[in-house]
């Protein structure tokens, strides 16, 4: 291959990886040695129909001399070792090509949206759409970053090294990786990780918020002191706040991370008017600058008073502004123009704590409350009608002492209401200011939050938006209903005033993919937020979606964003609301430059109606008709496989699913509860779409696909099913993400499987799916390889398949000899654990996006 990609990527790997043969390690050589044959020996073992078990002893035989079982485990470690930074190296690489190999001024680009705005003559409306667009960036502490944080430094080092082209520099990093641990010995606490995702803010965020603000400023001759969309894009935090299922998220936790974020801005602001004191050194401002700067340190440094808010801040910068104007001719003007610029984005919170919790624990605190109060009313309570239930907490009166019990998740829950007023009053409005419901399934679990919310901040008027979580499937489909009857409540009504009259309302990806399948979970949002848009203008509300969304295509992820592109005026998109997680805040968000590029492809996808008057993204009846369709035989398939008595044990017993509970990568435990035994449905999403990652099967991202397709083409639906494909870029998005879940797959690698006496027909059930849908996304796309349209992507995911393909073989051969472990192996068994976990790290951080 000769593309771009392998020009700027590929071939500088290949230069690169020789320099491990430096790497510090114990015997290193013959490591780097024998792990191209290994590599050599995987590939055309699975190829010829091998298994892992049989590719792994066939090496040992013909390549090693060592018989000695403890010498080959010693060996498959080191391989490991060598893997992992073979893969942080190829990471660096790509981030240090991102200009070279992504058009950063093309379609997507604010360039292009200035360009193309400016030929239609449309600046005036895209003025008037940024004055209240918004695009919200949600950063979550879901655990899918396996790099800790001093190896995330070196890789940020090693990239510059890279661009600069300082091979001495390079060697010398590669040399500490080496030295540098890849494992956490202790899983991070929920602080921790907070801390962590600070890096991103106070590096990555601060800078590139900022200039994407000025560049519009720029492109649209809006003077940047005129600004006054401090929301356009706006970060979210869900660390220190996201309490769903993690018995460590506490209410001191809550406030000691809004307390940091807190910290953290101030520390940039106080970096910065340093910075600026350089150039403003005229008489009469340098001393009011000094004032600023001492003012600021104490306020970051020693927990002093200062500024009483962001505003009060910004009313000392105005008269230094004046007297810049005034005396000294405006010079240096557009630099304190750009710091004032800064505190209006991100006041004294820099970021927005969000709490959530599950529906099901908020109904706990309820009956415990109310047992407390009466036991004859909370026994009524249980037996009325939800209309009822609702009409009773909203007329019921609380006193201090009524909220105190001797129940520690309770007041716990409690606590963790007030604790957003407490941010409030410290960090601002913006610090925090939503309540998240999982599991939402009624109106009375809204009004249960907002009830608690009246109770704990003693006013009628909480300055709190509840948001609702709908997530299954069948929950999406009552959706609208659910909000319906909670909008004809007159007090949640008069609070919805309140709050500009906006509701929120955040929808899941991965739990609706993990209940549904692939094809249902997407259409069936898609359908809910149409139905939600509609009875939300019906009552005069602006319905806000927030999107649960994950990293890879099973979670929602993929080419985000031009699913937002792709949404028609039947759903709205006054705001873009997004999740964004682990690996992806990294891969996407880790660097300047790709930082700016997605969220730039963000904007510009919700910003893209205001320029193009001619933009045709609405899918008509006959459309939604072949996808309702599609949807329905989708699932029927899905639901075949979910059903299937082998379902369950086969992720437990054949996927890595339960070792990842003992990886140290993040606080929260692997299941919601803490039973034994495994539940699917109290299954989380990222180990569930892990598990299938690892194994190389990807079933979230793509099983039903093929045989929906199958089904309509049947009925004589592939003519229309070919020509939605040209013409809706919703569809060409569902499929072409569910293309890049099939080129991750390799059905080789657990082809041991085919003849196992107990999962034998369940394996040939997901290969025969996958075969079938390689076979018909191809067809209906026209492509003659899956991904042929995305180029880029492709050459990127099949490198990365190559590189990790080595720790896919050993982690097979280590799951298959737990499961036929013999007796006299019994010693051996913490060795395959340790295999098996120490391949995970290596297989997620190649993929970058596939938990």
């Amino acid at each position: 291959m000769n593309s771009l990609y392998h020009q700027q990527v590929g071939t500088k790997y290949h230069i690169y990886n020789s320099l491990f043969l430096n790497l510090p390690f114990r015997n290193i050589y013959e490591t780097g040695t024998l792990l191209p044959l290994f590599h050599q020996q995987c590939e055309i073992g699975f190829r010829n129909g091998l298994d892992a078990d049989e590719i792994i002893e066939n090496f040992f035989r013909d390549f090693t001399q060592d018989n000695q079982k403890y010498g080959h485990f010693d060996l498959l470690f080191k391989f490991i070792q060598y893997v992992e930074r073979q893969i942080a190296l190829f990471d660096s690489i790509e981030d240090s090509a991102f200009e070279q190999i992504n058009d950063t001024t093309g379609k997507g680009s604010l360039k292009a949206l200035l360009v193309q705005a400016s030929q239609a003559g449309t600046e005036e409306t895209l003025r008037e759409k940024l004055r209240k667009f918004s695009l919200r960036i949600v950063l979550t502490a879901h655990p899918t970053q396996f790099y800790p944080g001093p190896v995330l430094g070196i890789l940020t080092d090693l990239e510059k090294a890279i661009r600069e082209h300082d091979l001495v520099t390079i060697n010398l990093l590669l040399q500490q990786l080496g030295k540098t641990g890849f494992i956490q010995n202790e899983k991070p606490t929920p602080f921790d990780e907070a801390a962590s995702l600070c890096w991103f803010l106070e590096n990555v965020f601060y800078g590139t918020i900022t200039e994407i603000v000025q560049s519009l400023s720029t492109g649209l001759q809006l003077p940047l002191e005129d600004w006054n969309n401090a929301s356009l894009i706006k970060i979210g935090f869900w660390p220190g706040g996201d309490r769903d299922g993690n018995p460590f998220v506490t209410s001191d936790t809550t406030l000691k991370v809004a307390a940091h974020l807190r910290n953290s801005i101030l520390k940039c602001y106080y970096r910065d008017i340093r910075l600026l004191k350089r150039r403003l050194t005229f008489q009469g401002i340098d001393k009011a600058l000094s004032e600023v700067e001492q003012t600021l340190y104490q306020m970051a440094f020693t927990g002093k008073a200062g500024y009483s808010s962001p505003q009060a801040l910004l009313e000392a910068l105005g008269i230094i502004r004046t007297r810049l104007l005034a005396d000294h001719d405006g010079l240096f003007l557009d630099l304190l123009d750009a710091y004032m610029l800064k505190v209006k984005l991100f006041g004294f919170h820099f970021a927005t704590l969000d709490i959530r919790q599950d529906s099901r624990k908020l109904e706990y605190v309820w009956q415990v409350l109310l047992d407390q109060l009466d036991k004859p009313t909370l026994a009524a309570f249980n037996q009325q009608p939800e209309p009822e239930k609702i009409n009773h907490l909203l007329a019921l009166t609380l006193r201090e002492k009524d909220l105190q019990t001797k129940d520690d998740f309770v007041n716990e829950t409690l606590a963790s209401i007030a604790a957003i007023q407490q941010i409030q009053e410290s960090n601002g409005q913006s610090g925090c200011e939503r309540y998240v419901i999982s599991n939402c399934q009624q109106a009375l679990h809204v009004i249960q939050v907002f009830a608690l919310a009246k109770f704990m901040h003693r006013t009628e008027h909480p300055r709190i938006d509840v948001v609702p979580l709908f997530e299954t499937i069948d929950d999406l489909t009552h959706a609208a209903e659910v909000m319906e009857q909670l909008y004809s409540i007159p007090k949640y009504r008069e609070h919805l005033q309140r709050r500009e009259d906006k509701q929120t309302i955040m929808v899941g990806f991965s739990d609706g993919t993990k209940d549904g399948g692939y094809l249902r979970a997407n259409w069936s949002i898609f359908r809910a937020k149409e139905q939600l848009t509609t009875i939300s203008r019906k009552y005069g509300i602006t319905v806000l979606f927030f999107d649960g969304r994950g990293g890879p295509p099973a979670r929602g992820g993929g080419n985000t964003h031009d699913f937002y592109a792709s949404l028609g005026n039947t759903i709205e998109q006054d705001e873009v609301q997004i999740t964004i997680q682990g690996q992806t805040i990294s891969s996407n968000f880790g660097r300047a430059a790709s930082c700016r590029y997605n969220l730039e492809q963000l904007l510009s996808a919700g910003l893209q109606s205001a320029v193009d008057d001619e933009l045709d993204a609405n899918l008509d009846d006959v459309d939604k008709h072949l996808l309702d369709q599609l949807a329905d035989e989708g699932y029927q398939s899905y639901l075949e496989l979910k059903n299937h008595h082998q379902f369950v044990p086969y992720l437990e017993n054949v996927t890595p699913l339960t070792f990842f509970g003992d990886a140290n990568i993040g606080s929260r435990p692997m299941k919601r509860n803490a039973s034994s035994g495994l539940k699917f449905e109290d299954l989380r999403a990222i180990p569930f779409v892990g598990a299938w990652a690892m194994m190389k099967q990807n079933i979230p991202g793509f099983y039903g696909v093929g045989s929906a397709l199958e089904a309509l083409k049947k009925k004589g639906q592939m003519a229309p099913m070919k020509s939605l494909f040209q013409r809706s870029l919703f569809f060409r998005t569902l499929i072409g993400n569910s293309m890049m879940s099939l080129t991750k797959t390799n059905f080789e690698a657990s082809s041991n499987l085919r003849h196992d006496p107990q999962y034998s027909d369940f394996w040939q059930k997901m290969h025969d799916e996958y075969e079938l849908s390689i076979r018909m996304v191809l067809e209906v796309s026209g492509l003659t390889e899956l991904m042929d349209n995305n180029v880029l992507k492709r050459d990127s995911v099949k490198l990365r398949e190559s590189i990790v393909l080595p720790l896919v073989t050993i982690q097979q051969y280590a799951l298959a000899k737990l499961r036929n472990l013999k007796t006299e192996e019994q010693a051996e068994e913490l060795l395959y654990r340790k295999l098996i976990i120490r391949c995970m790290f290596g297989i997620i951080n190649a993929a970058r996006n596939s938990a």
